[in-house]
C-alpha cells in the first residue's frame, strides 16, 4: 500500500531509511537536474545558467504539482532539492565535455527523470486526494513540465513536438504505480512496477522510434465546391 508522502530533509537520514517514494523523489530531481544543465552545456552557457537551467529542470514538474494540489511548495519546505539541484549543476558543467553525444545522454537522461516522477507525482496526488484519476494527472503533469521548460528556456524543440511517444510514457507509469496501489500491492512493489513502465515505453520509443500515427493534412476544398 501507499506510504505516506512528506518531504524528508535530505539529511541526517541514510538513503536505506527512506521509503521508495522519496527515493524516486530524489532521483528523480537529481536526473532531471542533470537534463537542465546537459542542455545548458549545448548552448554553452556559464555556470549560471546551468544552475539556472538545472534548477528549473529539476524541480519544476514538482512545483507545478504543488500548485495544483494547492500544497506547500516541496522544495521550499525542504532546500535540499535546490542543494541537490546545484550540486549536479556545478558536476556536469566540470564533466559535460567528456560524454561524446551530450543530446543523446540528455535524452535517455529524461526518460529515467520521466520514470521517477510520474510515479512521484501519482503517489503526491493519491496520497494527497486519494483520487485515481487525480493520481495519474499529477504523475504526469510531474513528470513532463521540467522537460518542457527546459526545452523552452534553452531554445531545443520541445520533447513533446518529437514523434516518439513521451507523455504517453508517463501516463503508462502513473497508471501502473496507481492501478498497483489500489490493488494493494507493497509501495516498493507499485514504484518499481511504474518506473519499469514508463522507463521502457519511453526507452523502446527513443531506440525503436515508438510513436502514434500522426494526423496528416489534406487540401481544403474551394468555397465554392462546398454544398
Amino acid at each position: 500500500m501507499l506510504l505516506p508522502y512528506s518531504p524528508i530533509p535530505l539529511l541526517p537520514y541514510s538513503l536505506m531509511s527512506l521509503n521508495p517514494i522519496a527515493l524516486l523523489d530524489y532521483a528523480g530531481v537529481a536526473v532531471f537536474a542533470a537534463t537542465g544543465a546537459l542542455a545548458a552545456s549545448r548552448k554553452e552557457l556559464d555556470i549560471i545558467g546551468f544552475l539556472f537551467l538545472a534548477s528549473v529542470t529539476g524541480i519544476g514538474g514538482g512545483t507545478l504539482r504543488d500548485v495544483i494540489l494547492n500544497l506547500p511548495v516541496f522544495w521550499i519546505a525542504n532546500s535540499g532539492y535546490v542543494l541537490i539541484c546545484a550540486v549536479v549543476a556545478v558536476l556536469v558543467f566540470f564533466s559535460a565535455h567528456r560524454f561524446e553525444s551530450r543530446y543523446k545522454l540528455l535524452l535517455w537522461l529524461d526518460a529515467v527523470g520521466l520514470a521517477a516522477f510520474s510515479v512521484m507525482g501519482a503517489a503526491k496526488g493519491l496520497a494527497i486526494t486519494g483520487s485515481p484519476v487525480v493520481s495519474v494527472v499529477m504523475g504526469v503533469l510531474t513528470a513532463t513540465f521540467g522537460g518542457i521548460l527546459r526545452d523552452l528556456l534553452a531554445g531545443e524543440p520541445s520533447v513533446l513536438l518529437r514523434p516518439e511517444i513521451y507523455v504517453t510514457a508517463a501516463l503508462a507509469g502513473a497508471t501502473i504505480f496507481t492501478l498497483g496501489d489500489l490493488a494493494g500491492l507493497p509501495a516498493l512493489a507499485s514504484s518499481l512496477l511504474g518506473f519499469a513502465a514508463a522507463f521502457l515505453v519511453r526507452g523502446g520509443a527513443l531506440r525503436f522510434g515508438w510513436s502514434f500515427p500522426a494526423y496528416r493534412s489534406r487540401p481544403g476544398r474551394r468555397p465554392e465546391d462546398i454544398p
